[in-house]
């Protein structure tokens, strides 16, 4: 992979990856289907985080789909019937990547992850949707639980991750009513960070990334990391929990971002961190 031009792996064609300026664009790219999940997006998403997670040009990743459509959640025909048609192994298989890549991989991913929602989000595209650490959303993007409608649950982790993200009634009435709802309420009951118009969306995701960019990647990785762990933990596990995070996170870290910090606030006066990060450029 380089910084500057579109690279797509052999045999990936339906996931796409850009890397410019230290930030990947991996793009859903089935827009004909609204980038519904198959068997090939599952097993090219994880050799394409496979790759990002080793290739220094990566900084911050993005997700967004191609066209008008962030994902319409698993393909029915392609990840549903034709496997349950199918040897149960090969089943067991294809659920067990696509959570490596949707749940387990995503949540835990060690560098940023955005998702940059530009159309329909529906069913089982809400995993990769609360995955990623932040989400930004074109103000007039469809959102919809339709599961309901099809006479099943959203499961795989799907209602899972809507308990950690939203209220106790705001995510029953959409799991029990199917009804769809638009970037600007996603962002109004905490699904998303903003809403934007559509023609400011890549800019503001991209603003949101040099962001991310300009701080120290162990610690972000680490503060990321911590915050996982804590919420299903003891008020007291999570303080012990924390107190070593915090112990490793600056002995390993190479830049000594603690120290450096307190020199320049403390001893130089050159750095206020409530207005910015501390120099590492020294």
């Amino acid at each position: 992979m380089n910084s500057t031009s579109q690279t797509t792996q052999a045999g990936q064609k339906s996931v796409l990856v850009d890397i410019q300026d230290g930030i990947a664009w991996v793009c859903l790219n089935r827009p004909e289907k609204r980038n519904a999940i198959n068997p090939a997006i599952v097993r090219e998403m994880n050799e394409a985080l496979d790759a990002l997670e080793m290739d220094d040009a990566c900084k911050v990743v993005v997700i967004t789909g191609a066209g008008d459509s962030f994902s319409a959640g698993q393909d029915l025909k392609e990840y549903f019937r034709e496997p349950d048609a199918g040897h149960p192994v090969t089943r067991e298989r294809l659920h067990k990547a696509n959570a490596q890549w949707q749940w387990r991989r995503m949540m835990h991913f060690s560098k940023p992850t955005i998702a940059m929602v530009n159309g329909w989000c529906f069913g089982g595209a809400f995993q990769v949707l609360l995955a990623c650490d932040l989400a930004i959303a074109n103000e007039k993007a469809t959102f919809g639980l339709s599961e309901i409608n099809w006479g099943i649950i959203p499961a795989g982790i799907v209602t899972k991750s809507v308990a950690m993200a939203m209220m106790q009634r705001t995510a029953l009435y959409y799991i029990m009513t199917g009804e769809p709802f638009d970037g600007r309420r996603a962002a109004e009951i905490g699904l998303v960070n903003f809403a934007v118009p559509a023609d400011e969306l890549k800019a503001r995701v991209t603003k949101l990334a040099q962001t991310l960019m300009q701080k120290n990647p162990h610690v972000l990785r680490a503060a990321k990391s911590g915050y996982h762990y804590v919420r299903e933990m003891s008020w007291d596990a999570s303080a012990e929990y924390l107190s070593a995070k915090s112990d490793q996170a600056k002995f390993r870290d190479p830049e000594q971002g603690d120290q450096q910090g307190m020199k320049q606030f403390l001893d130089e006066k050159t750095f206020r961190p409530g207005l910015g990060g501390y120099d590492r450029s020294r």
